[in-house]
This record gives C-alpha cells, sequence and structure tokens, in this order.
C-alpha cells in the first residue's frame, strides 16, 4: 500500500483503473461479476486468481470495453469505459492471451506492428526500427523479424506476442494466462522477463493465472476472486501470512 506523507496537502493519484460496483449477469445464470468493487495504480502488477468460472476473464475483458457491465462503472484513466471510443480505447491497451493470437500468415515483425499500422501510426522507416527495438526488449534476435510464427517455440511466439502488445507503447497491459501453454522451464525464464519488463516500462500490468506460485511471484498485489467477487487484495506477504479464509488457505496449499 502506498502511504502519503501529508494527506492535508497531497492530493491522491487517481488510480488508473476502478471497478465501481459492478455486475454483470447472463440469462439463467448466477452473477459472472457480483458488485465488483477495486482500485489499480498506475505502474502496478497486479495478478489475479481464482477458481475457473470465478469472473476473472469477465473482469479483464471489462477493462477494455470487450464486454461491458449490467451495473456499476468501469474507468480506465478516469473515464467510463461505457461512454468512450472503445475502438480507441482497444488500440491503447496491450491484450495478450494464452495462444498468442498471433497471424501465421504474417512475419513475426508485421505481426507486432500489425495494429500500429492499422492506425498508421508506424511509415516503413519507424516499423523496421521499432520492430527490431522490440524484438530487443523481450529478448529476441533481431533477424526472427523475418520469421513466421510457425517457425518458432512456444515460448518464443509468446514474446512476440508481449512485443505486440508493446508496440504502441500502452500504459495498460492486460494478460489472460498468457503462460499457461508453455513448459516449466521456459514458463519460469518468461517471468523473469516480464518482471524485468515491468520494472524497465513502468507499465501498468493485470495479469490472470491459475498458478499461486506466479501470481506471488510476479504480483506487487494478489487479487484473489471467488464466484465474481473480491475475496482478499493484499501483497503477496500479507495473502501469505495472513490469508484471509479457507479458500486463500487452499489456494496456498495450507488447508
Amino acid at each position: 500500500m502506498t502511504i502519503w506523507p501529508d494527506l492535508a496537502c497531497c492530493k491522491m493519484p487517481e488510480p488508473i483503473i476502478r471497478f465501481n460496483d459492478v455486475t454483470k449477469i447472463y440469462p439463467g445464470s448466477p452473477p459472472v461479476l457480483d458488485h465488483l468493487s477495486f482500485t489499480v495504480e498506475r505502474g502496478e502488477f497486479l495478478t489475479v486468481i481464482g477458481r475457473s468460472g470465478c469472473g476473472k476473464t469477465t473482469m479483464l475483458k471489462m477493462i477494455n470495453g470487450l464486454l461491458l457491465p449490467d451495473s456499476g462503472t468501469v474507468e480506465v484513466e478516469g473515464v467510463n469505459v461505457s461512454g468512450t471510443d472503445l475502438i480507441a480505447l482497444r488500440r491503447s491497451i496491450g491484450y495478450v492471451i494464452q495462444n498468442v493470437g498471433l497471424f501465421y500468415h504474417m512475419t513475426v515483425g508485421k505481426n507486432i506492428a500489425y495494429v500500429p499500422s492499422l492506425s498508421r501510426a508506424w511509415d516503413k522507416p519507424t516499423r523496421t526500427r521499432r520492430v527490431a527495438e522490440l524484438l530487443d526488449i523481450v529478448g529476441l534476435p533481431r533477424n526472427f523479424a523475418d520469421r513466421y510464427p510457425s517457425e518458432l517455440s512456444g515460448g518464443q511466439r509468446q514474446r512476440v506476442g508481449i512485443a505486440r502488445a508493446l508496440a504502441l507503447e500502452p500504459a495498460i497491459m492486460l494478460m489472460d494466462e498468457p503462460f499457461g501453454a508453455v513448459d516449466e522451464i521456459t514458463r519460469r525464464s518468461l517471468q523473469d522477463e516480464l518482471c524485468r519488463l515491468q520494472q524497465t516500462l513502468k507499465v501498468t500490468i493485470i495479469f490472470i493465472t491459475h498458478d499461486i506460485r506466479e501470481a506471488l511471484k510476479l504480483g506487487h498485489r494478489v487479487m484473489v476472486m471467488d464466484a465474481g467477487q473480491v475475496v482478499q487484495l493484499d501483497t503477496p506477504d500479507r495473502i501469505c501470512s495472513d490469508p484471509k479464509d479457507h479458500f486463500v488457505r487452499l489456494l496456498l496449499g495450507l488447508d
């Protein structure tokens, strides 16, 4: 938790993401999100964990407007997502999923430059330079720009997915189990690389995982979800030393 020295003279910075009493219900089912409220600070690495169906991915998709709440509000940079230009919002937020979603008929370079090319944000010299820089950032050789995704390993494709998400220098990156499909050794390497990137670029990351070890390793804070609600939101040390209930203890392997 950030502690501000003099609240009388210092204005608290606005959270970069805010969920205000958000509910999402599909017909015939219990609420996927049930009056969900929390905030994410700028530059924070928030990991999110919970059993399948608890609402993690629904929550994540509300940040970039892929889903909208039935009640309550989601704010990004102080703006209500429901009332903003959703296309522009999505292009300003990096999004990485487990199976990467690369275009296999395109080279790595064209995959990385895909969104800037859509918005014509990069001319050809800029595209060449930025692709090379992004490959450097994610730890891949520059000559990979001319390869196709089918020529890469699973871990290398995940790195390309991260590079593509960073292409427009987003303030926020959403990551939905991005390392779930790679082997354990590659996973640890990608975790270390992501920690380095976050510390270097100061990007805000919301990272969904089913692995409690991964959640505790990566997150500045860990949000435990169940049945569409926040069970506990705290630092890794506090989660481990003071689990709120039986469910959190189960995740930690204590019960």
